[in-house]
């Protein structure tokens, strides 16, 4: 069966097609069908089942484009990959969501679904739970909803935590005064504000109090009041900690925990904080758990078949007990 989907603009045809045809490239072996760039539009070739979904994905790009949203290999992949699995009607209602903008003007925008529902469980919700895997934007989408409230003056501060645990929440041993005890356990956090606020206004607020990085042990006995808090690489907290972190929220603050369930640092007679939490605050009223998977990974797609690999795997085990 063939198909013609007609694009109005020459550029959009370009821009769909990508560099050398390299995004309709990669459609083709995803979907097993055939795309043509021809004048006026695409020509798809294949077997009906696999030509809808060919099509539905290039719809879907054609009218992202036209919004004015740039169309990469990231966003082709993740779309193939939904089609593939016949979610048809997640592809068409895929839509990117502006969250920020970065200290050089560049748009910070949801690339996935799973990356769209967990902004907006920040953004109705106090407390916000991410579980996932390396590489789906956990953390650096948390700094960029804080920063976006402390822009607009929703909090009068921003807090970012983790747990030390490789230095076992000990580090007087390390040299230098706390601030550099704590840097390495900190620099994903730094990179994510340096690249939204600007070098200059992150060291203005930090300086000015406006701005905390400090590990989860000197969380204890507080309690913070108009405060946007981050806690992450939370799978590598106690159950203890987790209950005193989530126990310090004071008024007119929001709080996001992220972890990945399968990275635990902890010993092995240690349970995980987040694993717990999870199980014991899922039906609490005023937070929300969001699940990113391999598919919401927007690094290199090496990762998602590195993540997904490591997935399998894992399901074998389980399965083979």
């Amino acid at each position: 069966m063939d198909k013609l989907i007609l694009i109005d603009r020459a550029e959009t045809a370009q821009n769909v097609a990508g560099s050398f045809n390299q995004h309709l490239d990669l459609i083709e072996k995803m979907l097993g069908v055939r795309i043509e760039l021809v004048l006026g539009g695409l020509m798809l070739s294949g077997d009906s089942h696999d030509l809808e979904k060919a099509a539905t994905v290039c719809e879907r790009l054609i009218e992202i484009e036209r919004q004015g949203h740039p169309i990469n290999l990231q966003l082709v992949t993740y779309l193939s990959d939904i089609a593939r699995d016949g979610n048809l009607e997640q592809v068409t209602h895929y839509a990117p969501d502006s969250i920020a903008v970065t200290a050089k003007g560049r748009p910070i925008k949801s690339k996935t679904n799973g990356q769209r529902q967990y902004v907006q469980a920040i953004r109705d919700n106090e407390i916000t739970f991410a579980i996932g895997p390396a590489g789906t934007g956990k953390t650096f989408l948390a700094v960029a909803m804080a920063v976006n409230a402390f822009r607009s003056h929703e909090v009068s501060r921003i807090i970012l935590t983790r747990p030390a645990v490789e230095a076992g929440e000990k580090l007087g041993f390390l040299p230098g005064d706390l601030q550099n005890k704590v840097d390495p356990y900190m620099r994903p956090l730094y990179d994510a504000l340096h690249e939204l606020m600007g070098s200059e206004q992150y060291l203005k607020n930090l300086e000015k109090g406006l701005i905390e990085v400090s590990p989860l042990a000197y969380m204890r006995g507080r309690t913070l009041d108009e405060a946007f808090i981050i806690l992450d690489e939370a799978q590598n907290t106690t159950p203890e900690q987790m209950k005193m972190f989530l126990t310090r929220l004071g008024f007119n603050s929001r709080a996001v925990i992220t972890g990945d369930i399968t990275q635990i640092d902890l010993p092995g007679d240690k349970k995980s904080g987040l694993k717990e939490a999870k199980k014991i605050l899922y039906d609490v009223e005023g937070l929300a758990f969001v699940e990113l998977t391999q598919r919401d990974v927007v690094r290199n797609a090496l990762v998602q078949r590195i993540i997904k690999a490591y997935e399998s795997e894992q399901a074998k085990g389980v399965h083979n007990l």
